[in-house]
Protein backbone atom coordinates (compact mmCIF):
# COMPACT_ATOMS: atom_id res chain seq x y z
CA UNK A 1 0.00 0.00 0.00
CA UNK A 2 2.63 2.30 1.04
CA UNK A 3 4.61 1.59 -2.37
CA UNK A 4 1.69 2.40 -4.26
CA UNK A 5 1.11 5.92 -2.39
CA UNK A 6 4.65 6.45 -3.52
CA UNK A 7 4.48 5.55 -6.84
CA UNK A 8 0.88 7.69 -7.19
CA UNK A 9 2.35 10.93 -5.54
CA UNK A 10 5.44 10.27 -7.98
CA UNK A 11 3.02 10.12 -11.15
CA UNK A 12 1.36 13.08 -10.21
CA UNK A 13 4.33 15.23 -9.47
CA UNK A 14 5.28 14.29 -13.25
CA UNK A 15 2.02 15.41 -14.41
CA UNK A 16 2.60 18.89 -12.98
CA UNK A 17 5.47 19.19 -14.11
CA UNK A 18 4.28 18.55 -17.55
CA UNK A 19 2.02 20.92 -17.23
CA UNK A 20 4.72 23.82 -15.99
CA UNK A 21 6.57 23.14 -18.96
CA UNK A 22 3.53 23.82 -21.19
CA UNK A 23 3.21 27.19 -20.18
CA UNK A 24 7.13 27.88 -19.56
CA UNK A 25 9.47 26.45 -21.51
CA UNK A 26 8.05 24.42 -24.49
CA UNK A 27 6.10 27.71 -25.81
CA UNK A 28 9.82 29.63 -26.11
CA UNK A 29 11.33 26.79 -27.94
CA UNK A 30 8.37 26.09 -30.09
CA UNK A 31 8.10 29.80 -31.00
CA UNK A 32 11.67 30.11 -31.72
CA UNK A 33 11.36 26.52 -33.74
CA UNK A 34 8.46 28.16 -35.94
CA UNK A 35 9.83 31.50 -36.55
CA UNK A 36 12.70 30.03 -37.46
CA UNK A 37 12.01 27.87 -39.84
CA UNK A 38 9.07 29.91 -41.29
CA UNK A 39 11.50 31.97 -42.35
CA UNK A 40 13.60 30.05 -43.64
CA UNK A 41 10.59 28.77 -46.05
CA UNK A 42 10.18 32.21 -46.86
CA UNK A 43 13.69 32.53 -48.52
CA UNK A 44 12.32 30.34 -50.95
CA UNK A 45 9.86 33.07 -52.64
CA UNK A 46 12.57 35.90 -52.14
CA UNK A 47 15.86 34.07 -53.49
CA UNK A 48 16.37 33.18 -56.95
CA UNK A 49 19.18 31.30 -56.27
CA UNK A 50 17.51 28.11 -53.99
CA UNK A 51 20.70 26.81 -53.14
CA UNK A 52 20.81 28.97 -50.97
CA UNK A 53 17.61 28.73 -48.65
CA UNK A 54 18.24 24.89 -49.31
CA UNK A 55 21.58 25.10 -47.19
CA UNK A 56 20.37 28.42 -44.32
CA UNK A 57 17.30 25.36 -43.85
CA UNK A 58 19.45 22.54 -42.97
CA UNK A 59 21.82 24.31 -41.22
CA UNK A 60 18.91 26.13 -39.36
CA UNK A 61 17.41 22.46 -38.83
CA UNK A 62 20.66 21.29 -37.55
CA UNK A 63 21.22 24.26 -35.51
CA UNK A 64 17.71 24.27 -33.82
CA UNK A 65 18.27 20.65 -32.08
CA UNK A 66 21.00 21.43 -30.00
CA UNK A 67 19.68 24.15 -29.30
CA UNK A 68 16.44 22.93 -28.17
CA UNK A 69 18.20 20.43 -25.83
CA UNK A 70 20.18 22.90 -24.86
CA UNK A 71 17.53 25.19 -23.22
CA UNK A 72 15.28 22.52 -21.95
CA UNK A 73 18.19 20.88 -20.22
CA UNK A 74 19.15 24.36 -18.86
CA UNK A 75 15.35 24.93 -17.53
CA UNK A 76 14.93 21.89 -15.61
CA UNK A 77 18.09 21.71 -14.11
CA UNK A 78 18.06 25.45 -12.93
CA UNK A 79 14.59 26.56 -12.98
CA UNK A 80 12.03 23.52 -13.06
CA UNK A 81 13.66 21.96 -9.71
CA UNK A 82 11.01 19.79 -9.32
CA UNK A 83 12.33 17.47 -12.29
CA UNK A 84 15.25 16.52 -9.57
CA UNK A 85 13.05 13.53 -8.87
CA UNK A 86 13.51 12.25 -12.59
CA UNK A 87 16.24 10.96 -13.51
CA UNK A 88 15.88 11.37 -17.23
CA UNK A 89 15.94 15.52 -17.04
CA UNK A 90 19.18 15.64 -14.71
CA UNK A 91 21.41 14.39 -17.78
CA UNK A 92 20.95 15.20 -21.44
CA UNK A 93 19.44 11.83 -22.07
CA UNK A 94 17.78 10.46 -25.44
CA UNK A 95 14.38 11.76 -24.51
CA UNK A 96 15.57 15.41 -25.06
CA UNK A 97 17.52 14.32 -28.27
CA UNK A 98 14.00 12.48 -29.65
CA UNK A 99 11.68 15.42 -28.81
CA UNK A 100 13.48 17.94 -29.89
CA UNK A 101 14.57 15.98 -33.66
CA UNK A 102 10.30 15.13 -33.45
CA UNK A 103 9.08 18.70 -32.69
CA UNK A 104 11.49 20.01 -34.85
CA UNK A 105 9.83 18.17 -37.87
CA UNK A 106 6.49 18.79 -36.63
CA UNK A 107 6.87 22.37 -36.51
CA UNK A 108 8.90 22.39 -40.18
CA UNK A 109 5.67 21.11 -41.80
CA UNK A 110 3.45 23.50 -40.04
CA UNK A 111 5.52 26.73 -40.83
CA UNK A 112 5.79 25.12 -44.38
CA UNK A 113 2.01 24.59 -44.64
CA UNK A 114 1.02 28.33 -43.48
CA UNK A 115 4.35 29.92 -45.56
CA UNK A 116 1.89 28.11 -48.56
CA UNK A 117 -0.94 29.70 -47.20
CA UNK A 118 -0.05 32.73 -46.74
CA UNK A 119 1.68 33.39 -49.98
CA UNK A 120 -1.34 31.72 -51.65
CA UNK A 121 -3.46 34.45 -50.04
CA UNK A 122 -0.95 37.06 -51.59
CA UNK A 123 -1.01 35.84 -54.80
CA UNK A 124 -4.74 36.05 -54.71
CA UNK A 125 -5.05 39.51 -53.71
CA UNK A 126 -2.55 40.41 -56.36
CA UNK A 127 -3.90 38.79 -59.05
CA UNK A 128 -6.65 40.72 -57.35
CA UNK A 129 -5.61 44.13 -57.53
CA UNK A 130 -4.11 43.69 -61.17
CA UNK A 131 -7.34 42.46 -62.31
CA UNK A 132 -8.98 45.55 -61.09
CA UNK A 133 -6.17 48.07 -62.26
CA UNK A 134 -6.34 46.40 -65.43
CA UNK A 135 -10.05 46.76 -65.95
CA UNK A 136 -9.66 50.38 -64.72
CA UNK A 137 -7.12 51.11 -67.65
CA UNK A 138 -8.93 49.52 -69.89
CA UNK A 139 -12.27 51.52 -68.83
CA UNK A 140 -10.37 54.67 -69.13
CA UNK A 141 -9.07 53.43 -72.45
CA UNK A 142 -12.25 53.03 -73.50
CA UNK A 143 -13.70 55.85 -72.50
CA UNK A 144 -10.87 58.24 -74.08
CA UNK A 145 -11.79 56.33 -76.92
CA UNK A 146 -15.67 57.34 -76.72
CA UNK A 147 -15.65 60.46 -75.99
CA UNK A 148 -13.67 61.80 -79.15
CA UNK A 149 -15.65 60.04 -80.98
CA UNK A 150 -18.71 61.59 -80.23
CA UNK A 151 -17.13 64.93 -80.16
CA UNK A 152 -15.98 65.03 -83.57
CA UNK A 153 -19.59 63.87 -84.63
CA UNK A 154 -20.88 66.79 -82.94
CA UNK A 155 -18.82 69.11 -84.22
CA UNK A 156 -19.10 68.02 -87.76
CA UNK A 157 -23.30 68.44 -86.81
CA UNK A 158 -22.40 71.75 -85.77
CA UNK A 159 -20.13 72.66 -89.14
CA UNK A 160 -22.88 72.00 -91.48
CA UNK A 161 -25.33 74.01 -89.66
CA UNK A 162 -22.81 76.94 -89.55
CA UNK A 163 -21.41 76.48 -93.47
CA UNK A 164 -25.36 76.30 -94.14
CA UNK A 165 -25.72 79.64 -92.45
CA UNK A 166 -28.69 77.94 -90.56
CA UNK A 167 -30.80 79.99 -87.53
CA UNK A 168 -30.30 76.78 -85.58
CA UNK A 169 -26.84 76.97 -85.35
CA UNK A 170 -26.84 79.18 -81.94
CA UNK A 171 -29.22 76.30 -81.10
CA UNK A 172 -26.56 73.80 -81.69
CA UNK A 173 -23.89 75.30 -80.08
CA UNK A 174 -25.94 75.28 -76.66
CA UNK A 175 -26.63 71.72 -77.14
CA UNK A 176 -22.98 71.43 -77.81
CA UNK A 177 -21.89 73.25 -74.45
CA UNK A 178 -24.31 71.00 -72.79
CA UNK A 179 -22.83 67.68 -74.24
CA UNK A 180 -19.38 69.19 -73.39
CA UNK A 181 -20.40 69.95 -69.51
CA UNK A 182 -21.65 66.27 -69.20
CA UNK A 183 -18.17 64.50 -70.85
CA UNK A 184 -15.89 66.73 -68.92
CA UNK A 185 -17.49 66.85 -65.48
CA UNK A 186 -20.15 64.27 -65.41
CA UNK A 187 -18.91 61.17 -67.49
CA UNK A 188 -15.40 60.73 -66.09
CA UNK A 189 -17.27 59.19 -62.89
CA UNK A 190 -17.81 55.95 -62.69
CA UNK A 191 -21.27 56.10 -61.79
CA UNK A 192 -23.76 58.99 -62.72
CA UNK A 193 -27.56 59.76 -62.19
CA UNK A 194 -29.47 58.21 -64.62
CA UNK A 195 -31.23 61.66 -64.84
CA UNK A 196 -28.20 62.99 -65.70
CA UNK A 197 -27.72 60.48 -68.15
CA UNK A 198 -30.92 61.30 -70.29
CA UNK A 199 -30.28 64.97 -70.41
CA UNK A 200 -27.39 63.97 -72.08
CA UNK A 201 -29.38 62.21 -74.19
CA UNK A 202 -31.86 64.69 -74.99
CA UNK A 203 -29.53 66.98 -75.51
CA UNK A 204 -28.04 64.82 -78.19
CA UNK A 205 -30.78 63.74 -79.81
CA UNK A 206 -32.21 67.13 -80.47
CA UNK A 207 -28.98 68.46 -81.89
CA UNK A 208 -28.77 65.58 -84.56
CA UNK A 209 -32.60 66.11 -84.88
CA UNK A 210 -31.44 69.65 -86.40
CA UNK A 211 -30.52 68.05 -89.17
CA UNK A 212 -33.22 65.94 -90.31
CA UNK A 213 -36.06 67.88 -91.95
CA UNK A 214 -39.27 65.59 -90.74
CA UNK A 215 -41.23 66.34 -87.76
CA UNK A 216 -40.72 63.63 -84.62
CA UNK A 217 -38.17 61.66 -86.69
CA UNK A 218 -37.67 60.21 -83.09
CA UNK A 219 -39.91 59.17 -80.48
CA UNK A 220 -38.98 58.95 -76.86
CA UNK A 221 -40.55 57.06 -74.35
CA UNK A 222 -39.61 57.12 -70.32
CA UNK A 223 -41.72 54.95 -67.89
CA UNK A 224 -40.85 54.67 -64.07
CA UNK A 225 -39.06 56.61 -61.84
CA UNK A 226 -35.47 57.80 -62.81
CA UNK A 227 -35.06 59.18 -58.65
CA UNK A 228 -32.01 58.09 -57.27
CA UNK A 229 -30.84 55.60 -59.73
CA UNK A 230 -27.46 55.62 -61.12
CA UNK A 231 -25.81 54.01 -64.35
CA UNK A 232 -22.46 54.02 -65.88
CA UNK A 233 -21.54 57.28 -68.09
CA UNK A 234 -22.44 57.12 -71.59
CA UNK A 235 -23.73 53.56 -71.63
CA UNK A 236 -26.63 54.73 -73.93
CA UNK A 237 -25.33 56.87 -75.89
CA UNK A 238 -23.63 54.93 -78.62
CA UNK A 239 -26.75 53.05 -79.52
CA UNK A 240 -28.33 56.09 -80.10
CA UNK A 241 -25.51 57.61 -82.04
CA UNK A 242 -25.66 54.70 -84.23
CA UNK A 243 -29.14 54.54 -84.60
CA UNK A 244 -28.25 58.29 -85.75
CA UNK A 245 -25.69 57.47 -88.37
CA UNK A 246 -26.83 54.29 -89.78
CA UNK A 247 -30.32 55.17 -89.73
CA UNK A 248 -32.52 55.98 -93.15
CA UNK A 249 -33.59 59.59 -92.37
CA UNK A 250 -36.38 59.34 -95.23
CA UNK A 251 -38.31 56.71 -93.59
CA UNK A 252 -41.82 57.46 -92.52
CA UNK A 253 -41.96 59.00 -88.65
CA UNK A 254 -40.65 57.92 -86.32
CA UNK A 255 -37.44 56.87 -87.42
CA UNK A 256 -35.99 55.96 -84.29
CA UNK A 257 -37.54 54.94 -81.60
CA UNK A 258 -36.47 54.98 -78.46
CA UNK A 259 -38.12 53.13 -74.69
CA UNK A 260 -36.46 53.75 -71.23
CA UNK A 261 -38.31 51.60 -68.93
CA UNK A 262 -37.05 51.86 -65.04
CA UNK A 263 -38.00 49.49 -62.46
CA UNK A 264 -36.87 48.96 -58.89
CA UNK A 265 -34.63 45.64 -60.05
CA UNK A 266 -33.68 46.96 -63.73
CA UNK A 267 -33.64 49.14 -66.21
CA UNK A 268 -34.49 48.68 -69.64
CA UNK A 269 -33.24 50.50 -72.41
CA UNK A 270 -35.26 49.89 -75.95
CA UNK A 271 -34.41 51.40 -79.61
CA UNK A 272 -35.56 50.96 -82.82
CA UNK A 273 -34.54 52.22 -86.15
CA UNK A 274 -35.33 51.83 -89.63
CA UNK A 275 -31.57 50.91 -91.90
CA UNK A 276 -30.12 52.43 -94.67
CA UNK A 277 -29.24 51.16 -97.74
CA UNK A 278 -26.44 51.94 -99.82
CA UNK A 279 -26.37 52.96 -103.49
CA UNK A 280 -25.87 49.06 -104.33
CA UNK A 281 -28.76 48.38 -102.40
CA UNK A 282 -26.93 46.65 -99.25
CA UNK A 283 -27.87 47.42 -95.84
CA UNK A 284 -25.61 49.53 -93.98
CA UNK A 285 -22.94 48.52 -92.05
CA UNK A 286 -23.86 49.10 -87.53
CA UNK A 287 -21.32 48.70 -85.14
CA UNK A 288 -18.31 50.62 -85.23
CA UNK A 289 -16.27 51.68 -82.40
CA UNK A 290 -19.04 52.56 -79.84
CA UNK A 291 -20.43 49.31 -79.53
CA UNK A 292 -17.23 47.67 -79.25
CA UNK A 293 -16.61 49.50 -76.61
CA UNK A 294 -20.09 49.25 -75.17
CA UNK A 295 -19.78 45.53 -75.26
CA UNK A 296 -16.90 45.51 -73.49
CA UNK A 297 -17.87 48.35 -70.67
CA UNK A 298 -20.77 46.30 -70.22
CA UNK A 299 -19.25 42.85 -69.32
CA UNK A 300 -16.13 45.16 -67.10
CA UNK A 301 -19.04 46.76 -65.15
CA UNK A 302 -22.13 44.33 -65.62
CA UNK A 303 -20.45 40.92 -66.04
CA UNK A 304 -23.62 39.29 -64.42
CA UNK A 305 -26.45 41.89 -64.33
CA UNK A 306 -27.14 42.69 -67.95
CA UNK A 307 -28.37 41.38 -70.91
CA UNK A 308 -27.88 42.90 -74.26
CA UNK A 309 -29.60 41.62 -77.67
CA UNK A 310 -29.12 42.60 -80.94
CA UNK A 311 -31.74 42.27 -84.15
CA UNK A 312 -31.50 42.87 -87.80
CA UNK A 313 -34.33 42.67 -90.28
CA UNK A 314 -34.30 43.18 -93.52
CA UNK A 315 -36.06 47.20 -92.30
CA UNK A 316 -35.15 47.63 -89.15
CA UNK A 317 -32.56 47.49 -86.30
CA UNK A 318 -33.37 46.91 -82.87
CA UNK A 319 -31.06 46.87 -79.35
CA UNK A 320 -32.19 46.19 -76.24
CA UNK A 321 -30.36 46.67 -73.37
CA UNK A 322 -31.01 45.50 -69.60
CA UNK A 323 -28.97 46.12 -66.84
CA UNK A 324 -30.15 44.66 -63.57
CA UNK A 325 -29.81 46.42 -59.92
Amino acid sequence: MLNQTLFSIVMMSEKSYDHFGEWTIYPVTSLLTFYVLYCCYGLFFKVKNKLIPVMVLLVSIALLIPVRVGMEYLFWNYIGTGHSMSKEYQTVSPVFWYNSIRLVLIYGIYSLLIQLTVRWFESQKLKSELLLQTKASELALLRSQINPHFLFNTLNNIYSLVYKKSDDAPEALMKMSSIMRYMLYDATSDQVLLEKEIEYLQSFIELEKLRVHQKNFVEMNIAGSIEGRIIAPMMLIPFVENAFKHGNKTCPAPGIRINLFIDPQWIQFEIINCIRRNADGRHDEVGGIGLHNIRRRLEILYPTRHKLEITQTEVSYSVLLIIYA
